[in-house]
């Protein structure tokens, strides 16, 4: 039998979820020009507030050192070789938590830095430990955990893929009931002859993959085929996720309201041994 791809949409939520966000580098820095997209991150940093003002309890992966340490340092373009970029993410996470801090702050609420490696996530104690934290940040409800990759010590062959892996990770840490990956497309596109469209909703990670091409950009390294790995990731642990264009914000709310806007990733339901 084919695979198929669906195009149905998730019931809404009524209750307080506990949410991870993905900002990947494209949706972080300027469209035209370097540097950080500040008015870009005091969209995203309302609509985070928003949610958890409303109960949810919301923890963000943001990419963007690197970025913004090419930015400060005069790069035009992502190093090629491991310790220039580690020493763009070591001048960049201060300023990119910095920022954070400040556009929080204006809704009255804490940030928290954490960062992770693939060690930390794969020795148990480390892994428990992080979501020892995690659960008392957000025990507070006014504190935004903001979890990056370590890049200042990360060895290249075993990064996470522009944190896109890493926000499944951190989605499984945390217990969450929703992910969110946040990129400069629409979510998953179908390519037609009357043009590129939405798919609405994907039940067979496997056979979407058919459906990618390339698209990693300058300051990035990830791609639609890297959220997809991700997603899998999530979904087969029972955490449903969207990918959905963080150059609109505002459809962040309605996304977590059951809308369809992007591209759904629903978790398969067993019954009676059987996944449907």
């Amino acid at each position: 039998m084919p695979r198929s791809i669906t195009s149905q949409s998730s019931p809404r939520s009524r209750r307080p979820l506990r949410i991870v966000l993905k900002f990947g580098t494209g949706i972080l820095t300027r469209l035209r020009g370097a540097g950080l997209d500040r008015t870009q991150f005091r969209r995203l940093a309302d609509e985070v507030a928003k949610l958890v003002k409303a109960g949810h309890r919301v923890v963000v992966v943001s990419s963007g050192s690197i970025g913004a340490g090419m930015m400060a340092l005069g790069l035009p373009e992502r190093p090629k070789d491991l310790p220039s970029v580690q020493a763009c993410a070591a001048v960049g996470q201060s300023r990119l938590m910095r920022l954070y801090a400040e556009l929080f702050a204006a809704h009255g609420l804490h940030v928290a830095q954490i960062l992770l490696t693939h060690p930390d996530l794969d020795s148990r104690t480390r892994w428990q430990n992080a979501r020892n934290t995690l659960d008392r940040l957000l025990e507070r409800g006014d504190t935004v955990p903001i979890i990056n990759e370590n890049d200042t010590v990360a060895v290249e062959e075993i990064r996470f893929g522009d944190n896109d892996r890493l926000s499944a990770e951190v989605a499984v840490l945390a217990r969450a009931d929703l992910l969110i990956l946040l990129t400069s497309v629409d979510g998953l596109l179908r390519r037609g002859p009357d043009g590129d469209r939405v798919v609405a909703e994907v039940r067979d990670i496997d056979a979407a993959t058919a459906l990618v091409g390339g698209d990693v950009g300058k300051l990035s390294v990830g791609g639609m085929a890297s959220k997809l790995q991700a997603v899998k990731l999530a979904v087969n642990a029972g955490v449903p996720a969207v990918i959905s264009n963080g150059r609109k914000p505002e459809r962040i709310g309605p996304i977590i309201a059951g809308e369809s806007f992007g591209t759904r990733f629903p978790v398969a339901v067993k019954k009676s041994g059987k996944t449907v």
